[in-house]
């Protein structure tokens, strides 16, 4: 199996011609983690063996997108070609792209240990330890299958980091100069600070948003740092290996034909706001734990649907391109919030959250700044 070319494209697709990061990308045979993998369709997950059609596995492995290799728990290396699961993705083998990208803010040196936080299909480990050799590394991740399955397959490519299953939130195995999560989180543990070694880094993403948050460990226990410019989307941690537990949140269809306790309409015409990165991560800021619903009809008609666990809720519904009717209810106007966040946006050309200074009590709360705007994330 001539893997190594494909590599090799990849490497060249997802990393400058300087990148420490290219001969690692080159030597991962990545097509050993994705074994057999999830696609979705409108019936469902659709099931992938690569072992049956090996030209597509290739095209697949070593192509710059992610591969789900697990839905609702349910894995893929387990799974009968009949089998349609249900549910949001539980792991994958995130896109290589953003792999490097999360890495190149992590800023390895030569002899660094380092921790992986998600170890999922076992690949950014690999890169891991191609780049700094297996005894600098450290991978974990809540569900044993995964951590088992990732130590057979990192052998199998002549890596043998050290791969533990924990959940990550809690306490961890040993002490580290670096950290990076390609899983969420919200709060940052505070056992990852404690973790951190004296000028330690940890680069990880906030559930809910799409904010990567770089610190370097400060001499209160705590770390400072920024929320870069770029932006990233991860799977939020488990806390076992099942599934994510359901939403106490209103479903869509309670809300699709409510009259709201207020009705108006709407500055800005309908978004999908889990799709406008900037805006959905300001307003996770700003009001965090919104759950988001959209669709498009035939007629030109779009609808959105905003919920909350206090009980606030908003749905609007108009024409692409013109201003919608809002209904709201609740203890809070969650459309009018997404509005005054849009309109800082038109007003400004931009919002303040990316780029914004961080600073990261010893308990994990994150405290964010960007001239008078300020905000906290716990």
């Amino acid at each position: 199996m001539d893997w190594e070319r494909h590599a090799e494209r990849l490497s060249e697709a997802v990393t400058h011609a300087s990148s420490r990061w290219r001969g690692p990308v080159a030597a991962a045979p990545r097509h050993l983690f994705v074994p057999r993998w999830w696609s979705p369709s409108k019936d469902g997950w659709v099931f992938n063996d690569g072992q049956a059609d090996v030209e597509t596995w290739m095209r697949a492995a070593y192509s710059d997108r992610t591969l789900v290799t697990s839905v609702a728990g349910a894995h893929a290396d387990q799974a009968q070609e009949s089998d349609r699961p249900a549910g949001r993705p539980t792991s994958s083998s995130t896109l290589p792209g953003l792999v490097v990208q999360m890495l190149r803010h992590l800023r390895v040196y030569d002899g660094a240990d380092v921790l992986d936080v998600g170890t999922g299909s076992g690949y950014g480990c690999a890169l891991l330890a191609a780049r700094l050799g297996g005894e600098h590394v450290t991978s974990v991740d809540v569900d044993p299958y995964l951590t088992a399955a990732a130590v057979h397959r990192l052998e199998q490519a002549g890596l043998r980091p050290e791969v533990a299953t924990i959940d990550a939130t809690g306490p961890l195995p040993g002490d580290y100069d670096r950290i990076v999560a390609t899983v969420s989180v919200r709060p940052i543990p505070a056992s990852w600070l404690a973790a951190l070694r004296p000028g330690g880094r940890l680069v990880t993403t906030i559930t809910g948003t799409t904010l990567i948050i770089t610190a370097d460990k400060s001499e209160d226990g705590g770390a400072v740092g920024r929320v870069e410019w770029d932006r990233a989307g991860f799977m939020a941690a488990r806390h076992d290996a099942g599934d994510y537990p359901s939403s106490p949140h209103a479903l869509p269809g309670e809300l699709r034909d409510r009259e709201g306790d207020h009705i108006s309409e709407g500055r800005y015409p309908v978004l999908d706001v889990v799709e406008a990165w900037e805006v959905r991560s300001m307003l996770d800021v700003t009001v965090p734990g919104i759950e988001h619903h959209y669709e498009e009809y035939d007629d030109g008609r779009r609808s959105a649907w905003m919920s909350h666990k206090d009980g606030s809720w908003a749905r609007a519904t108009g024409i692409k391109g013109e201003a919608p009717i809002v209904h709201q209810g609740g203890p809070r106007r969650l459309w009018d919030a997404l509005d005054s966040i849009r309109h800082r946006w038109v007003m400004t050309g931009s919002l303040p959250v990316h780029g914004a200074r961080v600073s990261i009590t010893p308990d994990g709360v994150c405290h964010l700044k960007r001239g008078r705007w300020e905000a906290g994330i716990a």
